[in-house]
């Protein structure tokens, strides 16, 4: 038996069930990146002639799995490992360059590069005067072709004359225009999706999201980036260290 099925059996002399043994090993195995993300999973089948095991038992476990978040079933074509990002509160990084770090191949489709007169909620955010222009700037991220989030930016028109000039990543270009993002502040709440950002983000109006509003600061504590970004809360996680 090859070695990676050899450390998937579950041992039947143990106390524990077997489907939860395998589960275990199973999940130990995807975090542990035997699978990519989006890849289908061997059938229950397979599990159960490879290890053999019962297909209730391989069934059992993959539905912990599921109950998990760590995969997904696609009717009439299997089960697949879901993409997860773990998103560091304490660092500021853009989705281009976490996704990189992690090993996914980042990609966006524009949906929205415009420019417009702000809203009161951008003009108090962003410091602006009513009668100021800002630059809108809204898409799909997605990590190995999987949507991930929707993400619109506001910026105000002095610092991003053109938006058409935004290739894959905004901080890449503030970097390089002179104006890099430095710190920012950064609020995450639970929302539902509506019509619009649910047909975007490919799920259902009402399906519970993470809606992520950020404000991003230039080194003269000059706030040029309003971001707000609706996380599918099925790929993200946010992860917060704490020390005394």
């Amino acid at each position: 038996m090859d070695e990676r099925w050899q450390a998937l059996k579950p041992d039947e002399a143990q106390s524990t069930p077997l489907y939860l043994q395998f589960a275990r090993k199973l999940a130990e195995a995807i975090n542990a990146g035997w699978w990519q993300a989006d890849e289908a999973l061997p059938s229950e089948r397979t599990f159960s002639d490879e290890l053999g095991i019962s297909r209730v038992t391989a069934r059992k476990a993959l539905d912990v799995l599921l109950e998990q978040g760590l995969i997904r079933r696609r009717h009439g074509s299997g089960t697949f490992i879901t993409p997860r990002l773990e998103q560091p509160l304490s660092r500021l990084t853009s989705f281009t360059e976490m996704l990189k770090q992690k090993g996914f191949e980042p990609s966006s489709v524009w949906l929205e590069r415009s420019i417009a007169t702000p809203t009161h909620d951008e003009v108090i955010k962003l410091g602006l005067s009513p009668t100021a222009q800002v630059v809108r700037l809204k898409r799909q991220r997605l990590a190995d072709g999987v949507v991930m989030a929707i993400e619109q930016s506001t910026l105000p028109l002095a610092y991003l004359p053109d938006p058409q000039a935004i290739g894959s990543s905004l901080y890449a270009w503030l970097d390089a225009a002179g104006h890099p993002v430095v710190r920012a502040l950064q609020h995450i709440r639970a929302v539902n999706a509506g019509p619009d950002i649910a047909a975007s983000a490919g799920i259902k109006q009402g399906e519970a999201m993470l809606l992520m509003t950020r404000i991003g600061y230039t080194a003269d504590n000059v706030a040029i980036e309003l971001t707000d970004t609706w996380c599918r809360n099925d790929y993200y996680d946010f992860v917060a260290e704490l020390r005394r």
